[in-house]
């Protein structure tokens, strides 16, 4: 497997894997793909991996700062999608673990998610990597009509902000 960052170029193989998880009604509330425009305005111009096996993306990862306040700057929020093909195949796993220590080498020291109650596989996962349980928010938005709660997790870095 190798990583790859994510450009304009890889971008359309994002949208395909973005796609299913729109799809799916459980992990994000979007319903549109993005263009590229507008998704590379809203993350982070580090931490853009991506993880290929012959040639094909089989998922991937970004960051998003969670405000503009400077005292927020090692604040990030995470985005982590793997195509539906592999998924249970420990390829989440590495994606998240490479966007650790590549945010660390950024001055990330928190790194948080929102994840849909229902999604205990991404819940999982998250915990497998180091991410705790913070927070639950209740209807916190809609899905298609329907309310969705959101579990909090956070990674606090042991190296990044430790002063």
């Amino acid at each position: 497997m190798k990583i790859k960052p994510i450009t304009k170029d890889n971008f359309p193989e994002l949208v395909e894997i973005y796609g299913q998880e729109i799809a799916s009604n459980i992990a994000t509330f979007q319903n549109d793909l993005p263009l590229w425009q507008d998704w590379d305005k809203g993350h982070l111009d580090f931490c853009r991996i991506s993880i290929y096996e012959n040639n094909e993306m089989l998922g991937w990862t970004a960051l998003s700062p969670v405000s503009s306040r400077c005292v927020y700057s090692g604040v990030a929020e995470v985005s982590v999608y793997v195509v539906t093909t592999a998924r249970g195949k420990g390829i989440g796993e590495k994606l998240l673990k490479e966007l650790i220590k590549q945010s660390e080498s950024n001055e990330i020291w928190i790194l948080q998610s929102g994840i849909f109650a229902e999604n205990q596989a991404s819940v999982k996962l998250h915990e497998k990597c180091g991410f705790r349980i913070v927070g639950y928010r209740e209807k916190i938005g809609k899905k298609n009509g329907v309310w969705k709660d959101n579990i909090l997790m956070e990674y606090r870095s042991k190296i990044v902000g430790i002063d």
